[in-house]
């Protein structure tokens, strides 16, 4: 994480950063940083078991098709799940809209310059749910394929999405964000006859080169091509929650927080 854009001091943790005087290093304020989100974000998980939720974590660059897949999966599940969301945005509350006219309660968190979410964001969030109400939470993290990959915020799986649009190359350009992937989803599949450049087997082989087992979905949430297959990993996903809660147990997503110090600026 860097000085410069803002996401080393975020809303949700300025009360805990200290500042850096007496040979004090940026990494060992980074350092308290990340322990205080792992604290908030081990807090965040223990209340989304205790209502029996399945957290799932979407992350990719702007325009990947997040919000859209969230409006397909909200039509899909209608009347079989209850769905809450978290958006994530620098401003606006365009996405927040969207969703909320699919009948579906969103929370908007405007993070100004912090370019991620971090567990303390989504926890004041969380008052704004009736979270007995609810079997699926997703929270939509800020468009960005470096900071979301480093931060739990206490969900259950990380869902990353790659647009075919953006090149086959990502997984091999963004490795801390790849590497974080329960799922990959290949998003825009409607575009492949035109997009002659994008091959999914590229794609897949930088993502294995990460040493990533990260099941793959190809999809088109506009189209409602082979959206069933994302659905029925959700499905399974949150069974598999349900029988964890059932045994007292609980899991986390994959997680890549030493990142962050590859590019801390130090003092």
């Amino acid at each position: 994480m860097c000085n410069t854009c803002g996401c080393n001091i975020t809303r949700g943790n300025q009360s805990f950063a200290h500042k850096v005087v007496n040979g004090t290093t940026a990494v060992a304020v980074l350092d308290n940083l990340l322990a205080k989100n792992n604290d908030q974000a081990t807090h965040n998980r223990q209340h989304f078991d205790k209502h029996r939720l399945l957290v799932i974590n979407l992350m990719s660059s702007p325009g990947s098709g997040k919000t859209a897949l969230l409006e397909a999966t909200i039509d899909a599940f209608r009347n079989e799940y209850r769905i809450g969301v978290i958006e994530g945005d620098l401003e606006t509350e365009n996405d927040a809209e969207r969703i909320r006219i699919k009948g579906v309660p969103a929370y908007q968190i405007t993070t100004g310059t912090a370019c991620h979410l971090d567990a303390h964001m989504v926890h004041d969030a969380l008052h704004q749910f009736p979270l007995e109400t609810l079997d699926l939470l997703f929270i939509e993290n800020v468009g960005n394929l470096v900071c979301p990959a480093s931060f739990d915020l206490g969900q259950h799986r990380n869902v990353i999405l790659l647009s075919v649009t953006e090149g086959d190359d990502k997984p091999a350009k963004y490795p801390v964000m790849f590497r974080a992937a329960n799922l990959l989803l290949v998003t825009k599949s409607d575009l492949l006859p035109v997009l002659d450049d994008f091959s999914l087997e590229r794609a897949e082989l930088n993502l294995r080169k990460l040493s990533s087992i990260a099941p793959i979905k190809l999809l088109s949430a506009r189209r409602n091509l082979n959206l069933q297959a994302w659905l029925d990993w959700l499905s399974s996903e949150l069974a598999q929650q349900r029988e964890r809660i059932r045994r007292g147990e609980t899991v986390w997503p994959q997680l890549e927080p030493d990142s962050v110090h590859s590019h801390v600026e130090t003092i």
